[in-house]
């Protein structure tokens, strides 16, 4: 990485906290998709929201000064670009950043726990995070999926899609609030997959996705850890952004081969990161080790923590725990700047 000095990045930094919480209030206030429909004075904007103009007024000179907002001086109003509408307001393109927003502000809740975490040694378990952390990670994954899942990272599977097609038994360990399971299920009809997590709340907002989504017994949820969910064997199982989150991630792929059919297939989905500390400084590495130590690790020890991956634990140590899980074929098999996804066969 380029050497920026110090005081720069301490400004750099600082800047992008204040701005973080400015973005949160933008989703959470509805104040972007308001400015999506066209330019708007502060007042009008504020009436669209019902909320207070002054405040909306700063908030609104602030987002300007960060170039999240644009202004026209002779008309006094403030509008969003083609670019801003679409990663601010739709949560259906494959680039929409709320929830990273969310996300992030959510874990600092967990700031005073982790800090006794450091002193100690003891985890502090997803389950103990704010509602943010929950939904946040489904909004700032969901994208991701959305525009690789089905059309790129399952057809990249040796012949998944087929037998997707004809009809699978699918199990998605980790599944959190049911993004990718969901996802699956709307795409193959013909197969049934089963969402599990350890985390309760996130399974029940998982249930009620998949019912307003019409899914009925195709998507199904439980309340199970990685290595307890049972109803094997499988044709194809799924960890999406969550084996390095796990304690024991080998104890894991032991239970994941003993519910998969001999003739099935993992797919492991984790965040992009490079084999070595020095190959992950940039700023997907930079992104990845700031979550990993407010949420992955500490998840991680507090599951007991004999394997602790991180986040950037890279395409070396995965294949090392597919491997010791009882595991013969391992490979590589899609990649996006945030995500590298693999195959693994008994």
């Amino acid at each position: 990485m380029t050497a920026i000095p110090l005081d720069q990045r301490v400004l750099d930094a600082t800047t992008g906290a204040m701005e973080l919480f400015g973005l949160y209030l933008g989703d959470r206030l509805g104040l972007y998709a308001a400015l999506a429909e066209g330019p708007l004075t502060p007042d009008v904007l504020a009436a669209k929201t019902g909320t207070a103009a002054r405040y909306v007024e700063e908030w609104l000179r602030g987002q300007a000064a960060g170039g999240y907002v644009g202004y026209d001086p002779d008309e006094g109003t403030y509008h969003l670009t083609d670019e801003q509408v679409f990663a601010l307001t739709d949560p259906d393109g494959p680039v929409y950043l709320p929830g990273a927003f969310q996300l992030a502000l959510g874990a600092l809740h967990a700031v005073p726990a982790l800090a006794e975490a450091f002193r100690t040694g003891e985890g502090v378990g997803w389950h103990e995070h704010d509602e943010d952390v929950f939904v946040g990670c489904e909004r700032f994954f969901r994208p991701g999926y959305s525009a690789h899942l089905v059309n790129e990272w399952l057809p990249a599977l040796e012949g998944v899609v087929p037998r997707l097609t004809e009809g699978a038994k699918v199990a998605d360990v980790g599944c959190g609030l049911g993004a990718s399971t969901t996802l699956m299920a709307k795409a193959f009809p013909s197969s049934t997959f089963i969402g599990s997590d350890y985390h309760t709340h996130s399974i029940e907002l998982a249930r009620t996705s998949a019912a307003e989504l019409g899914l009925g017994p195709r998507a199904d949820f439980e309340v199970a850890g990685a290595t307890t969910f049972a109803g094997g064997p499988y044709d194809l199982v799924t960890t999406f952004d969550c084996l390095h989150d796990m304690g024991d991630p080998v104890a894991a792929a032991h239970h994941i081969r003993e519910q998969l059919a001999d003739t099935g297939t993992w797919m492991i989905v984790e965040p992009a990161a490079a084999d070595t500390v020095e190959g992950n400084l940039n700023p997907v590495g930079r992104v990845f080790y700031g979550f990993s130590t407010f949420l992955c690790v500490p998840n991680a020890v507090s599951q007991g923590g004999s394997h602790t991956l991180g986040a950037q634990a890279g395409e070396s140590a995965i294949r090392q725990v597919v491997t010791q899980g009882g595991f013969t074929s391992f490979r590589r098999v899609a990649e996006t700047p945030f995500n590298q996804v693999y195959e693994a066969r008994p």
